[in-house]
């Protein structure tokens, strides 16, 4: 292992954002809660949105449409799709996914971003060691959010929530938004590792056969990350390593 905490085969690194390099994730859950326990509200016998079970297995990691369909689903109930232009008040897929947008950015202009400083000092040693690295995230918010805690030049390649709709890319737990991240860089897959807070950001990991997964646990799931792909997992990037 490397003074990364790497094989020294990994010539690059590939971060998720929310729960990684943000402290995001559990804003988007409460977002998630306010929207879906509205909604449950309509439906006789439903109970509430769950913001640390259901959000970790619904939720986390997914394009907003997924994790809406994926959800839904587990409770039985289904929904037109409409259309991504869809009003918040609409009750369609998107609809739901895009009253959880408006909730989110709402939170976020109040409370602010804060970023993990574990990881800023572990994202400045991967660059010193030569390593390229890419942000992997569903979020179309992606870029916005990275600016605002001013952690945008870190990164090579962006592949984000608008990134992945033009690309036609399918969002976690599939791995093609990492693969897309890899191909960017001049990588393969076997040569990437991957860095993931949420099950789905594990099941792309191991789906996609790179070079190293690196489970992030924050929220007390270590034994699930290891079982949905993780290689290792840390509660913070600064237990791997990464200083001169």
């Amino acid at each position: 292992m490397t003074a990364l905490g790497l094989p020294d085969t990994i010539q690059a690194c590939l971060f998720d954002l929310d729960g990684v390099v943000t402290k995001t994730a559990v804003v988007h859950a409460a977002a998630w809660k306010e929207t879906f326990d509205a909604f449950l509200r309509g439906h006789d016998g439903q109970r509430p949105f769950d913001a640390v079970a259901d959000y970790d297995e619904y939720v986390d990691g997914r394009p907003r449409a997924d994790g809406v369909r994926a959800f839904l689903d587990s409770r039985g109930i289904h929904l037109p799709e409409g259309t991504p232009d869809d009003p918040p008040d609409a009750p369609t897929v998107h609809g739901l996914g895009n009253r959880k947008n408006e909730l989110l950015l709402a939170k976020i202009r109040t409370q602010g971003v804060e970023a993990y400083d574990g990881t800023l000092r572990y994202l400045e040693a991967v660059r010193a060691h030569g390593l390229r690295t890419a942000i992997v995230s569903s979020s179309a918010n992606c870029r916005d959010v990275l600016r605002s805690i001013g952690a945008e030049h870190f990164f090579d390649v962006r592949i984000d929530g608008v990134v992945a709709t033009e690309r036609r890319l399918p969002g976690k737990p599939h791995p093609d938004t990492f693969l897309a991240a890899a191909r960017d860089l001049g990588v393969e897959p076997s040569r990437a590792a991957v860095f993931e807070d949420a099950l789905a950001g594990m099941d792309a990991g191991r789906a996609g056969r790179f070079g190293y997964v690196v489970g992030v646990d924050r929220v007390g799931q270590t034994d699930a990350l290891y079982a949905h792909g993780a290689d290792t997992v840390v509660q913070d990037l600064a237990e791997l390593g990464g200083k001169e």
